[in-house]
């Protein structure tokens, strides 16, 4: 059974409770203004690293610093969230036999999926990416990240308590733990095997919860290949009025 340990505030931070129906309470927030010349300096190197980052499906096995990986989930806890009411849960998995489990349980419910579940257009959308019901990647990185979704949250007499923008918010934080990990020397793939319940039985997850996403971290193999794709244009996704 995955650990239940519960962890305790890093040293200086305040621990955190629940806001729910408390009054509005503001702080200062002056943070320095970055020089003009700085700032486009930044923007063009963070564009330039982030055009690198690719989906990685064929992985070293070589391990990684678990505080790297730490400090990429710690990142994406800082996204913004409906009601700041961060609805998500990351599970840390480095355990191989878990990690096998978890290969074990994705495949049999990709073989569904590929011999018909997901349907041709969906197959055909698939083709160019070279991806099959295996997944070889979910045991061969050294971690997978597992995001969880919380639907609601408990107060201490039991009552259950709606999160807002759910959806929303869990992938602003997917998204912002991508950029984290590629940034920190590491590659990632977001892997959404469907339907995802089994995940919560395998990591004993709490009822509130929903797998989200797995996401495979690590190095790229020394042969890893990637699709031939061209990314659009920002003319082709940017609007200025």
């Amino acid at each position: 059974m995955p650990s239940t340990e519960q962890h305790t505030p890093e040293s200086g931070q305040r621990p955190w409770t629940p806001i729910h129906g408390h009054p509005y309470r503001g702080v200062p927030y002056r943070p320095a203004r970055m020089p003009e010349a700085e700032s486009l300096a930044r923007a063009a190197e963070l564009r330039e690293r982030m055009e690198q980052r690719r989906t990685v499906r064929q992985f070293s096995g070589d391990p990684v610093p678990t505080q790297v990986v730490r400090d990429a989930i710690a990142c994406a806890a800082t996204a913004p969230s409906g009601a700041h009411q961060q609805p998500w849960t990351f599970v840390l998995v480095q355990d191989p036999e878990i990690r096998r489990r978890i290969r074990e349980a994705a495949e049999h419910e990709e073989q569904i999926s590929y011999d018909g579940r997901l349907g041709e257009e969906w197959l055909a959308a698939l083709r160019p990416l070279g991806t099959d019901e295996v997944k070889p990647h979910l045991t061969d990185a050294p971690a997978l990240i597992v995001v969880f979704q919380q639907r609601y949250w408990l107060g201490e007499d039991g009552t259950k308590h709606k999160h807002y923008y759910v959806d929303e918010s869990v992938g602003i934080a997917v998204g912002m733990l991508l950029s984290a990990l590629h940034l920190s020397g590491l590659a990632a793939l977001i892997h959404t095997p469907s339907p995802m319940r089994f995940l919560s039985e395998v990591l004993g997850r709490p009822e509130n919860e929903k797998a989200f996403a797995v996401i495979p971290v690590g190095h790229p193999a020394p042969d890893c290949q990637v699709p031939d794709l061209v990314r659009k244009s920002l003319d082709q996704v940017l609007v200025e009025v």
